[in-house]
């Protein structure tokens, strides 16, 4: 498929057909300007971690370096990823199921991808991304089962996708430009979430960032921003409109404190959080907490609106907004007007 020159070569995985596959590189470039994988049929993973050629080299079936590469069709990728969830292995020594790097003018279309190992689909130093009409499932409790991940990539669109899974449903990492998520159905799992970002003082630098028309079905959270503290760099001009809750847990939040075991006791820098919208926000929340903005006092976030905000607790108690040193404005949202200046 890769050797031949030509116009678009296509490697098909028939339909009705099961196939083991070990870890496997696609390495590019290919003479082809654009080549296909067509999954009509079915890939899965060795059955145990202990089956595995070597689940150590960290991803199941990575493409990489192919230019013009179009993955598609109705077919189905099992990575039954459950004998590396049970014994809790850190999620760093767990293989993503399909990985694409340096993979520019690519698109994503159809496939459904069930139980991987770690991450599902992972997106790494690619321009020009398109992913629609997928389907990535997992169980709520598998960790770190996040859906799509994407880092050092611009102009990605998603669209028209479903994801449940044990995390987030869409991690936007450092070097995301550009990123467009649109209709999206997630839940189980952790939300959409921007970074977490500036672990272990990294300067990272996220922008342009739209989330719209989606829906959360009893996530974790639902738009959410995380940042290290003590790291660096930005994460601006980030959108989230459009968006239903359904018995969401943090429906919105910013945590510019993240720090998953520990605390910190010094903070003297942090990710810069600026101009971030969240508005026509709907739904439920499991907790009586709907928006949580707990930024950092080196950096503060600044130009966050919060516009028709309209989230209703399940229980019936009256909403709570916590917010701490942030800065900007709210629009046709009375119940978070004492979010701002403090």
């Amino acid at each position: 498929m890769c050797g031949s020159g030509g116009n678009q070569k296509t490697l098909l995985i028939p339909s009705n057909k099961t196939f083991l596959l070990q870890p496997l590189v696609f390495q590019g470039p290919c003479k082809s300007p654009s080549v296909q994988v067509k999954f009509d049929g079915k890939i899965v993973a060795p059955r145990d971690k202990t089956a595995w050629s070597d689940y150590k080299s960290l991803r199941w079936v990575s493409f990489k370096e192919i230019i013009g590469l179009t993955v598609n069709g109705s077919g189905s990728i099992d990575g039954r990823g459950s004998s590396f969830w049970k014994p809790r292995m850190s999620a760093s020594i767990r293989p993503t199921q399909l990985h694409f790097q340096n993979c520019n003018d690519l698109n994503i279309i159809g496939i459904t991808s069930f139980n991987s190992p770690r991450n599902h689909i992972t997106i790494d130093e690619c321009k020009r991304v398109k992913i629609t009409k997928i389907k990535l499932v997992a169980p709520e409790d598998s960790p770190n089962t996040d859906g799509i991940n994407i880092s050092e990539s611009s102009d990605v669109d998603i669209y028209d996708t479903v994801i449940e899974t044990g995390d987030d449903c869409v991690a936007i990492n450092n070097g995301s430009v550009n990123i467009n998520i649109n209709r999206m159905n997630c839940g189980p799992g952790h939300g959409i979430s921007v970074g977490s970002l500036g672990r272990d003082g990294e300067e990272s630098m996220v922008e342009n960032i739209q989330v719209t028309d989606c829906t959360f079905v009893r996530t974790e959270n639902g738009a959410r921003i995380k940042t290290w503290p003590n790291g660096k760099g930005y994460a601006k001009n980030i959108y989230f409109k459009g968006l239903t809750m359904r018995e969401t847990k943090n429906p919105i939040i910013i945590d510019q404190n993240y720090v998953d075991k520990g605390r910190l006791d010094v903070e003297e820098s942090a990710v810069a959080i600026s101009n971030v919208t969240f508005t026509d926000i709907h739904g439920t929340s499991q907790l009586d907490e709907i928006i949580k903005i707990d930024c950092s006092k080196v950096t503060y976030c600044k130009d966050i609106v919060l516009a028709k905000i309209n989230i209703a607790t399940v229980d019936g108690n009256k909403p709570i907004v916590e917010c701490k040193n942030v800065y900007g404005k709210s629009i046709n949202a009375s119940e978070v007007n004492g979010c701002f200046g403090r």
